[in-house]
């Protein structure tokens, strides 16, 4: 029988106990303790309750990375993505710590901000603390740490990435297609003047949106060309980041270039968002704003509306990403949409069966989005 007195002599500054101390206060093995507490093994039912009582006795807690680290597989997982900010990836992050939990995993979440020296330390500290794999989000680097994880035996897995490293499975959605996808959508309501605001370019997701813009706007002139139809006039906004904070700033300026003033929220005409503007707006100013991300388009969306500038009526305005506030807005934003959940799993998926089977195979795969038409786009009004 286990001795309550025994247990209660422990002071509350004592170590915590131990696998031993259960083995001791029960009269058993180390090994047998072992067993039941993992249910291995033939344990009589005499023998099992012993060692039960004792750990409840003695308030013992297994320690599961331990016991996973003595077998040899962690059950940490690092999680490295550009923004901890970003709806984008916290959406994706909920579909991988989804499948990492059932599988018995617990997820360690961190940021590089994009940053390829960040993103070197952060992959070496994780590699520190025994994960069992990694799933990252590249900077623009060489991927040089990875690399060399991977040739110690780390799994790594890419995360919205098209490149595709001999070494390292990777996941990514089509940024060129989708930002096809948004302008052909402003083309075909007959927009000619289109702005694209878009994040840095020092970031891959950016460029490809870029490319994808002019592949429809080339695409259109081309077909277009000798018909005598108004011809497209595309510009392009870089924002410093991806943040509606640097879309405003942007739009500020492009009101600015055009000499649009702010509506003084004090005056009558200020007073509901749905009311004109009493001065037209220019005649060069854009019918369209393609937004690199959602959170470009949130900030967009806010200058305008400071603007008296009318959504859809006088602007149309598209995003990309289809994050879970875009079909909340008073005006839902019409936008290019990444299974963002669905991406986190088959990353998650991946990693796993790498983390198991190291011999399986590097698996590249390609995502495509689509083009989720709300309210925020309608054909030009002309002017």
């Amino acid at each position: 029988m286990v001795s309550a007195r025994r247990a209660s002599s422990r002071s509350s500054s004592a170590k915590a106990p131990s696998v031993k101390d259960v083995a001791l206060t029960a009269g058993v093995s180390v090994g047998t303790v072992s067993n039941v507490i993992n249910g291995r093994g033939t344990v009589g039912q005499d023998v099992r309750q012993r060692v039960n009582d004792a750990i409840r006795t003695l308030g013992y807690v297994p320690n599961p990375t331990a016991q996973a680290l003595r077998r040899g597989v962690s059950p940490l997982v690092g999680v490295a993505v550009f923004d901890l900010t970003n709806p984008f990836f916290m959406e994706a992050a909920a579909g991988m710590e989804r499948r990492l939990h059932e599988a018995g995993c617990v997820m360690s979440l961190a940021s590089t901000h994009a940053d390829p020296q960040s993103e070197a330390t952060l992959l070496r500290a994780l590699a520190g603390q025994a994960v069992r794999g990694i799933l990252l989000t590249p900077a623009d680097s060489d991927l040089e740490v990875a690399h060399e994880l991977v040739r110690r035996g780390l799994p790594v897995v890419l995360f919205d990435s098209p490149d595709t490293p001999a070494d390292m499975s990777a996941i990514s959605i089509d940024d060129r297609a989708g930002a096809t996808l948004a302008i052909e959508h402003l083309l075909g309501l007959g927009h000619r003047r289109i702005v694209f605001l878009n994040g840095p370019s020092n970031v891959r997701q950016a460029r490809q949106r870029l490319l994808g813009v002019e592949d429809a706007v080339h695409h259109w002139t081309k077909r277009l060309n000798g018909s005598g139809e108004e011809s497209v006039s595309l510009e392009v906004l870089e924002a410093e980041d991806f943040t509606a904070r640097a879309s405003r700033a942007c739009m500020y300026d492009l009101l600015e270039k055009h000499t649009i003033p702010l509506i003084d929220p004090n005056s009558p005409s200020a007073q509901t968002e749905t009311s004109s503007r009493q001065d037209p707006l220019p005649a060069d100013f854009p019918t369209a704003i393609f937004c690199a991300n959602d959170l470009l388009a949130f900030g967009a969306i806010s200058v305008l509306k400071e603007a008296h500038i009318r959504i859809p009526a006088d602007v149309s305005i598209v995003g990309f990403d289809d994050i879970a506030l875009a079909a909340q807005l008073s005006v839902p934003l019409t936008t290019v949409r990444q299974p963002m959940e669905e991406l986190g799993e088959e990353a998650a998926d991946l990693l796993l069966r790498a983390a198991t089977d190291r011999e399986s195979p590097v698996v590249h795969r390609k995502f495509f989005p689509h083009l989720v038409v709300r309210k925020s786009t309608a054909p030009p009004t002309r002017r």
